[in-house]
């Protein structure tokens, strides 16, 4: 009843529009990263060191932004995003700045790609947040049309680039990040449900700190042995995926094609992911969490293995298609894997350790990945991410039919 009362789809509407600035915004940073920094002098090999510098300190960072927030000193979800999108702004409107020296473009691009995705998934903690405090939000639609943004983004940035330069690209980052800003500062949850505590709250709280692992990680893989195993396997579908993603443009540039090519090829993926992600729910009501990560895991390998044997834009876009079945059913299901086999008081680190092993294989592809174009070319980075594909693949398979997801502790 709290809940209609709080306003049913306006609050979906807000939470979209977050997600769908959110990731416009990602796209220009992430998406066109290569793009950027390549017209800014770069090479692949620093590129690559680069993303994996702002990876490393994501990982590091998100932890300790997570346990801040957790302790209610005053920082919180929204103050956190409010903050985030200010110095994104900041950092972007710098780098127009054409004289800045390399090593402040350097600087300054670690900042911004390592905010960007430090408060992804506190964005995330928002929604659940508010949902606890009576405010209804559809999570999957809005999740979804943040891919969408991400999408329509794409689409049009591409030919952009081209004709304009990476110009483009810093001015739809400002305008993103200051919809955020405005759309951020309306999340204002209604008073009495504010001031309340669930249940499931109340015991995240009390295990705080401690937990009933009593922080040791041991005792978290000997009860979870194997989503533990999976973790690795998670590594090496990411490795190959950021690999993609990180370095597409050279990989279309061996295609013969450019920066309006990248922008269709990250419309495709990125629009397909909607339909998955907010149909989740009716999925998972006739395959398991465990079946969909196994099957998405062999569609990341199958993704990155099509687009080793491409030989033209037919072979590139059939690629990104598989996004369709890689990364639009692996953060669902990952999600929803969690939830279904975890102790409550374990279901956050569960979640922190699938963002910190994504994070681990774009960090280790970043430092290959660049490594390898730059000596031994695109056809090679590929075979070197097929390679640990598949042994991804092997892993998983090993991991969810051959170990027990729970074993209960005494």
């Amino acid at each position: 009843m709290e809940r209609q009362r709080s306003g049913k789809g306006i609050w979906t509407l807000k939470y979209a529009v977050l997600n769908i600035a959110y990731f416009a915004a990602f796209c220009t940073v992430h998406a066109y990263a290569a793009v950027f920094l390549l017209d800014r002098g770069f090479t692949n090999t620093q590129i690559g060191i680069l993303l994996a510098l702002a990876n490393v300190i994501s990982a590091v960072i998100q932890p300790v932004i997570a346990g801040i927030i957790d302790r209610q000193t005053g920082l919180t979800n929204k103050r956190f995003i409010l903050i985030s999108v200010i110095t994104i702004m900041a950092g972007s409107l710098l780098l127009m700045i054409n004289t800045l020296n390399p090593a402040a473009v350097f600087i300054i691009y670690v900042i911004i790609y390592m905010i960007q995705f430090a408060y992804q998934p506190v964005m995330t903690a928002l929604c659940f947040e508010y949902r606890k405090a009576g405010c209804d939000i559809f999570y999957g639609l809005a999740r979804g049309l943040g891919s969408a943004g991400f999408a329509v983004t794409a689409a049009f940035i591409g030919s952009a680039v081209e004709k304009n330069g990476v110009f483009i690209l810093l001015i739809v980052n400002v305008a993103a990040m200051a919809v955020s800003a405005a759309v951020i500062l309306l999340f204002k949850k209604p008073e009495k449900a504010s001031e309340k505590k669930t249940g499931a709250e109340d015991a995240l709280s009390s295990d705080h700190g401690t937990g009933k692992t009593g922080g040791d990680i041991r005792t978290f893989v000997r009860t979870y042995p194997a989503f533990s195993v999976f973790l690795i396997a998670t590594i090496c579908f990411f490795f190959g995926h950021n690999m993609i993603n990180d370095f597409m443009i050279q990989i279309i540039r061996e295609l013969g094609g450019g920066e309006k090519i990248l922008g269709y090829a990250n419309f495709l993926q990125a629009i397909l992911e909607l339909p998955v992600m907010a149909g989740i729910g009716l999925i998972l009501k006739k395959v398991s969490s465990k079946n969909l990560l196994l099957f998405s895991g062999a569609a990341f390998f199958v993704k990155i293995l099509i687009l080793l044997f491409a030989v033209n834009m037919a072979g590139l876009f059939i690629s990104q298609s598989f996004q369709l079945f890689a990364y639009a059913v692996f953060i669902p299901a990952a999600a929803y894997y969690v939830s279904e086999t975890m102790e409550e008081y374990d279901q956050v680190k569960g979640q922190a350790f699938i963002t910190s092993a994504i994070t681990t294989g774009g960090v280790f592809s970043n430092l290959i990945s660049g490594t390898i174009l730059d000596n031994f070319g695109v056809h090679t980075m590929l075979i070197c991410g097929s390679i640990v594909c598949f042994i991804g693949v092997i892993t998983s398979f090993a991991a969810m039919t051959k170990l027990p997801h729970h074993i209960h502790r005494v």
